[in-house]
């Protein structure tokens, strides 16, 4: 197998448990390496917590622990939310590991090897909650209080000796690097916001600090820790055991085929990150594209602001994959979105239940009273059984460079169309009214059924779990799916036993309807 694809989430900041946005992230990367997978690509998905700095060494002091057994009881829930999710990721990293400390320190030796690195005296703002720098024009006061513009966390003056990284040396090469690769960060707004800072000129970075111990240490002074930035984005290479580059799963899978990440870290990835690697002279991963916030009413999530909204207690009201459906249709990919109970009703009762749902229900029952429980021995396709059979060979390519564009609603809505297709192509064919015409009402049976095959696979990125209950109408097992049997019009094989399936989604009903 030749084709490899690289998929990394964000590593979670486990100073509070997992929210909506933590599972949002999650699930979006779970399907782009479900769909890889099932297209015959070999996967490393990697998720996991970023597990130092000064936040996580307060949010310890405050619930009266060591900052070890702190980071080992949260880093838990989000292995937990992992499997809840049923992500499918390969790797999960802790920053507290062995192998990521010593992939942090050897990068930091590296870039101190190419005199990228020196110790000077840092002054300025610091955000302890985003562990970021800010300038004095990414700072506003509000009631006395100094707070980041873009996040609107606090911010304090930190004076104390630092290392610092010459991220201004990087300026011109980050500048041409993005001009060369276009498609480098995305979406194309992100990329234009990027070039714009970057642009306005770049200082130097500080990548120590002495006034917290809660980190990796510098090599050959223990009195700084590494910033937690560095150690957080070196995760991408650690788990991949770096520095030896010779690794087979290092040779096999970096440059990274997609970086996924949030808006708000969006700097450190498309900006830090890539100087960094420029610096080590280290390949940069393929693409960065940066999703909008799962937000609370109008604004973003967050501890501070008491406007949490967990993912468990809606899986435990709906299901996994209502909540997966609903945040891959419903968000537009790229941009802020909302979680509306309404609306993901709505999703589960017209969508799964009506469309989906029913359907299987209705041709099965159909195909059990008149094709005695099997496939059907189908006669020669007309051209409106072809017409709905070649949509999908036809569209095949232009699906795959959708994934390779990160187009996520270009997908779901394509399934949409299809089922809407595959109904009423079921009903305008009237098979009960064909009775006199058994060859004519097996073939519509046998080309709705296929048709229902392939909107399985389908979904199977996008409602793992659901889509395997379908596909038990045709003992079809998760092994089995592959994304290129969708030009298979043939697949199904006639004579085999149709196997009844329960109800897939059950309808929801609201006091007022």
């Amino acid at each position: 197998m030749n084709k490899k694809f690289y998929i990394t989430t964000p590593i979670y900041y486990p100073s509070a448990k997992p929210h909506m946005g933590h599972a949002y992230s999650s699930i979006i990367a779970d399907f782009f390496a479900r769909f890889k997978k099932i297209d015959g690509y070999d996967i490393h998905f990697l998720t996991g917590t970023d597990e130092h700095g000064l936040k996580i060494q307060k949010a310890a002091k405050d619930n009266n622990m060591d900052p070890q057994s702190f980071c080992d009881d949260i880093s838990k829930t989000f292995m937990e939310l992992s499997k809840i999710l049923n992500l499918t990721n390969t790797d999960f990293i802790r920053t507290t590991e062995k192998r990521h400390k010593l992939s942090v320190q050897s990068l930091w030796s590296e870039l101190e090897r190419k005199e990228d690195i020196y110790l000077s005296k840092y002054s300025g703002w610091y955000s302890i909650s985003d562990e970021a720098f800010y300038g004095e024009n990414e700072i506003e006061e509000f009631d006395g209080i100094k707070r980041a513009i873009a996040s609107k966390s606090t911010v304090e003056w930190m004076d104390e000796e630092s290392y610092f990284f010459r991220l201004s040396k990087w300026e011109k090469p980050l500048l041409d690097y993005y001009e060369k690769n276009p498609d480098f960060i995305a979406p194309s707004s992100r990329r234009n916001e990027v070039i714009s800072f970057v642009k306005s000129g770049l200082k130097d970075l500080s990548i120590s600090r002495k006034s917290f111990s809660w980190g990796i240490k510098v090599p050959n002074d223990q009195d700084h820790v590494i910033y937690v930035w560095l150690d957080a984005l070196t995760n991408y290479i650690s788990a991949l055991n770096y520095p030896n580059t010779k690794d087979e799963l290092y040779k096999k899978f970096w440059p990274a085929s997609l970086h996924l990440i949030g808006k708000d870290i969006l700097r450190f990835h498309a900006i830090y990150w890539p100087a960094f690697l420029l610096a080590a002279n280290l390949p940069l991963p393929r693409k960065i594209y940066s999703h909008g916030w799962i937000l609370s009413g109008d604004e973003k999530m967050s501890k501070s602001r008491g406007n949490i909204l967990d993912p468990l207690d809606i899986i435990d009201k709906y299901g996994l994959d209502p909540l997966r459906y609903y945040l891959i249709k419903e968000v537009s990919f790229g941009n802020d979105g909302n979680i509306s109970q309404e609306r993901l009703e709505d999703c589960i009762n017209s969508d799964l239940a009506n469309n989906f749902g029913n359907l299987c229900q209705r041709v099965v029952t159909f195909a059990n009273k008149n094709c005695d429980n099997t496939i059907p021995v189908k006669d020669k396709f007309n051209k409106d059984d072809l017409i709905i059979l070649n949509k999908f060979k036809l569209d095949l390519d232009i699906i795959r460079k959708k994934i390779d564009e990160q187009d996520i609603n270009f997908y779901i809505n394509y399934i949409v169309s299809r089922l809407f297709e595959a109904n009423k192509y079921f009903n305008d064919q009237e098979p009960w009214k064909k009775k006199a015409n058994p060859e004519r009402l097996k073939t519509i049976v046998y080309t709705t059924l296929e048709v229902i095959r392939k909107i399985c696979i389908m979904l199977f990125p996008v409602i793992p779990q659901t889509s395997l209950r379908a596909l038990k109408i045709f003992d079809i097992t998760e092994k089995e799916i592959d994304f290129s049997s969708l030009v298979d019009h043939d697949f199904l094989k006639c004579g085999k036993k149709i196997n009844n399936i329960d109800i897939l989604f059950k309808k929801i009903i609201r006091e007022n309807d």
